[in-house]
């Protein structure tokens, strides 16, 4: 894997519990690991990828597919990479979560709708599934009542709430156990309610 990998937490061949951590479009890793400070994520390894030119893609995520190739396909291919290596380590997909920030989060939610199945869980803070519409027919699986948490501002200058919605019943028709919360003039950012939420509905202690 010639991807930049960071790990923190747990070292992964001790833990029970992986999170993969996607960053924003011109962020990176330590951004993103800064999050799990506020997380319920105590023994969890927690594993972030590094985006070449700090970018998963290079146009918006609502251009047509083949406008953002090769980054994009590279990009997912990544997170799959990730994926097998957490495996390897002897962490089986129930006990891996994700959860990423803008364009991190659209690709968290693209990853694991192409990949449906009974995760730990999804947290997108602020992101929809990509494409210039929700192409159906690439998604498949069973997400077996995975939690699944998506919070975003309306409006939000990078992600319009009906793609945010369409997402919301794609997961939901992979039998995902989705919450969407929609929060009026938050701006583009994480707030304290959406990592509450995260803690309360992916991240509980048990």
């Amino acid at each position: 894997m010639n991807t930049e990998i960071i790990t923190a937490g747990v070292p992964l061949a001790e833990a029970k519990k992986a999170l993969i951590m996607i960053h924003g479009r011109g962020a990176g890793v330590h951004d993103i690991l800064s999050v799990a400070k506020y997380l319920n994520v105590e023994g969890f390894a927690l594993v972030a990828p590094q985006a070449e030119n700090r970018s998963w893609y290079p146009y918006s995520f609502l251009v047509p597919l083949e406008e953002n190739e090769p980054s994009f396909s590279k990009s997912l291919d990544t997170i799959h990479q990730v994926v097998v290596a957490i495996q390897q380590n002897g962490i089986e997909k129930e006990n891996i979560y994700f959860l990423g920030f803008s364009q991190g989060a659209c690709l968290a939610l693209e990853f694991t709708a192409r990949n449906a199945a009974k995760y730990g869980g999804v947290v997108a803070f602020t992101g929809g599934l990509i494409g210039d519409k929700v192409y159906e027919e690439h998604y498949k699986g069973n997400f077996e009542n995975t939690p699944v948490f998506i919070g975003t501002s309306d409006p939000d200058f990078h992600v319009p709430v009906e793609r945010v919605n369409a997402s919301e019943a794609l997961f939901e028709k992979l039998g995902a156990s989705v919450t969407k919360k929609i929060y009026p003039d938050m701006g583009h950012t994480i707030s304290q309610d959406e990592i509450d939420l995260a803690n309360e509905l992916v991240f509980t202690k048990k």
